[in-house]
């Protein structure tokens, strides 16, 4: 079995770590989060193929009594698209059902939470550009029919 070091692993995974690195930094010092789990994982079930599915949050924090789950999208650029449309209904889902998890084994119930986005662009030249999204997304399950546009 051949042993890995950080320099093997893909380029994709080792910018998602150091995105999810300033993420941390970011809230904790800039807005006050209280850390306390990240990268938490759970098995949530297997998908229709029957693969194991599983579920990762990236930090969960508290802001003030508000418990945040947080995804973290790191890019090396936004010419192509925002790093929060990588954030898109099914990795919505796959984050509450994994907050879902969570919630219920630390017995947290009745709980205020909120899921929230920091999207880190690491454009070449420049400092990374760090964005907090609080409440980007909700758990309600959107109605077709109350589309206000259809």
């Amino acid at each position: 079995m051949r042993n890995t070091t950080r320099q093997d692993r893909p380029a994709h995974l080792m910018l998602g770590e150091r995105g999810e690195r300033f993420a941390l930094e970011y809230v904790k010092h800039r807005h006050g989060y209280r850390i306390v789990a990240r990268n938490f994982s759970t098995p949530l079930g297997r998908n229709r193929r029957g693969a194991p599915i599983r579920g990762e949050i990236d930090i969960i924090a508290y802001d003030g009594d508000t418990l945040a789950f947080v995804e973290v999208k790191a890019r090396l650029s936004e010419a192509i698209a925002t790093a929060a449309a990588a954030v898109d209904r099914s990795k919505q889902r796959t984050v509450a059902r994994t907050a879902r998890v969570y919630r219920r084994l630390m017995h947290l119930d009745g709980v205020n939470y909120r899921f929230d986005l920091v999207t880190v662009v690491f454009d070449r030249g420049t400092s990374p550009r760090i964005t907090l999204h609080k409440g980007y997304f909700t758990e309600r399950p959107m109605n077709p029919s109350s589309d206000p546009i259809s």
